[in-house]
């Protein structure tokens, strides 16, 4: 496998800048995944990986070796596509084999590694079928064994997952993290769906408007965001933001008032802003507790989500903004009932004026 290394990476179409100094390490066998909402230029930097754009400004490196001009089938890498990209006269086995069948490899040799990858995809009894004969997963399944039958130091996903339904997009997803923990490999993926970045990656990549706003393992990302813009990006649902303005500094306890006058605690530091400076609270469902006497925040049911195990309520808290709460999927609530839900100031996120988060004060 590889360690890649991405220096002061640009990409221009034109006079339109797309990526705006792309720096990242990639460590040999990673799983790194990058994410952000569409028009990021998660995809275009996978494809300058592959070597179908071309860089245009920067320095690309894998393994020690500069390799922005190389062509794509002396990078080492391998790219899986959204669209699969079979040939639909082919059968899967004469899929998986074509790239080391045009690189000259013997027979025995080819069938080798085409049998070993089918195997380790489930699909050894599928081989003699046409793309169209076969479910979309299994579509997927032979797209990845091409890939895996070729050796590359680096494999490139561009979100594989996203033509799957739902139940067999959790399949798949459990399937290529097996398969990486075998394969050892060095992987990048590209996906706008954080649930997949969180449960695949080891090292996530959040990207906005062309430049990298934090890189981190998943549990780094969820407890410690570095801006608003991760913090409302990593965690399902997403966190709940409130505005309101610093009432009282401090180094490690924080008074914000919210529009309605509300006082919330948070345990950050904020003894560099002024009172009356404009925050942003910011809230995850998951930390309210109806049995928490701090941060008492009080609304009117407006939507109950039941999925089964847990509940999301929708609330309106007359007047100080809009949250959803996580409660226990055992509830009898409605909508238009009131109810308070409080929240360890510990739990609470500030963001200043330009999004950058306050440093929070260590949870014991």
């Amino acid at each position: 496998m590889a360690n890649l290394q991405l220096k002061n990476v640009q990409k221009r179409f034109g006079n339109v800048d797309v990526l705006h100094g792309i720096d990242l390490d990639i460590k040999d066998g990673e799983f790194v995944v990058l994410i952000g909402e569409s028009g990021c230029g998660k995809s275009t930097l996978l494809r300058l990986l592959s070597g179908l754009e071309e860089i245009s400004e920067g320095d690309l490196i894998i393994d020690d070796q500069r390799v922005n001009t190389a062509p794509p089938a002396k990078r080492g890498v391998a790219m899986v596509f959204q669209s699969y990209a079979l040939y639909p006269h082919m059968n899967v086995y004469k899929n998986m084999a074509f790239g080391l069948k045009i690189a000259g490899q013997d027979k025995a040799f080819v069938k080798s590694k085409v049998t070993d990858a089918a195997k380790k995809l489930k699909i050894d009894h599928l081989l003699e079928r046409l793309p169209r004969e076969l479910s979309g997963g299994q579509r997927q399944r032979v797209a990845i064994g091409r890939a895996i039958v070729r050796e590359p130091k680096v494999f490139l996903f561009d979100e594989p997952l996203s033509n799957l339904d739902a139940s067999l997009r959790v399949q798949t997803r459990v399937e290529l993290g097996k398969l990486h923990q075998e394969l050892k490999a060095t992987v990048i993926y590209v996906t706008h769906d954080q649930t997949e970045a969180m449960t695949l990656g080891d090292k996530i990549v959040v990207m906005n408007k062309g430049r990298i706003e934090q890189v981190g393992a998943p549990l780094e990302l969820y407890h410690h965001p570095k801006t608003q813009f991760v913090a409302g990006f990593i965690g399902s649902p997403k966190m709940n933001f409130l505005s309101g303005k610093i009432h009282l500094q401090g180094t490690e306890s924080t008074q914000v008032m919210l529009e309605s006058g509300r006082i919330i605690v948070a345990s950050v530091d904020s003894s560099h802003l002024h009172q009356g400076q404009t925050v942003t609270i910011g809230l995850r469902p998951e930390h309210f507790s109806r049995q928490c006497v701090d941060n008492i925040l009080v609304g009117q049911v407006s939507l109950v989500e039941h999925l089964g195990e847990v509940s999301y309520l929708y609330m309106d808290l007359n007047g100080e903004g809009e949250l959803v709460t996580k409660v226990d999927g055992d509830n009898d609530h409605r909508a238009g009932d009131e109810l308070s839900f409080g929240i360890d100031p510990r739990k609470v996120y500030v963001f200043d004026e330009q999004g950058a988060a306050l440093d929070r004060v260590k949870l014991q």
